[in-house]
C-alpha cells in the first residue's frame, strides 16, 4: 500500500485586467532623408542616407525588384509574383534583404509567403531628394 495522497487540481487564478479601447494604428511617416540636391551641401549623416538608397538600387536585379514592387497593383507585391528576374531564388531573396536593409522596402509574411511594398513616403523622398528646388528672386 502507498502513502502518497492525490492532491486536488486547482483551477488556475487569472488578474481581472482593465479593457483598453483600442486605438487605431497610425503608420509612420518617413521622413525625407536629405534636402533637395540644389537646396544646399549634404551633411555627412544625409550623404551617408543617399548613399544607402543609391547603392541599393545601383544592382540591375535591385532596381527592378523595387520597380516590380512599387508598380505591382494595390502597391504591394508577393515574392512569389516578382521573382522572375533572370537569378535564382535565394539571390531574389538577398537583393530583396538588401533594399529592406536600406529602408527602400517593408516586408510582411502571410503563411509561407512574404508580401512587399514601397510605403509612399519613401518615393516622395526619393522623388524630393531629386528635385530642383526653384530659384529665388
Amino acid at each position: 500500500m502507498s502513502n502518497t495522497k492525490a492532491l486536488p487540481l486547482l483551477e488556475p487564478q487569472v488578474p481581472e485586467v482593465p479593457e483598453v479601447p483600442e486605438v487605431p494604428e497610425v503608420p509612420e511617416a518617413v521622413a525625407p532623408c536629405c534636402p533637395p540636391l540644389t537646396e544646399r551641401p549634404f551633411t555627412a549623416e544625409e550623404a551617408e542616407t543617399a548613399a544607402r538608397m543609391f547603392k541599393a538600387l545601383g544592382d540591375p536585379v535591385r532596381l527592378r525588384l523595387f520597380s516590380a514592387v512599387a508598380s505591382h497593383e494595390g502597391g504591394e507585391a508577393c515574392v512569389c509574383d516578382i521573382s522572375d528576374v533572370g537569378v535564382s531564388q535565394p539571390t531574389v531573396s538577398h537583393h530583396l534583404k538588401k533594399l529592406k536593409e536600406a529602408g527602400l522596402l517593408t516586408s510582411e509574411r502571410r503563411g509561407t509567403w512574404v508580401y512587399y511594398r514601397v510605403e509612399p513616403s519613401v518615393l516622395a523622398a526619393m522623388g524630393k531628394l531629386l528635385t530642383s528646388v526653384p530659384a529665388t528672386a
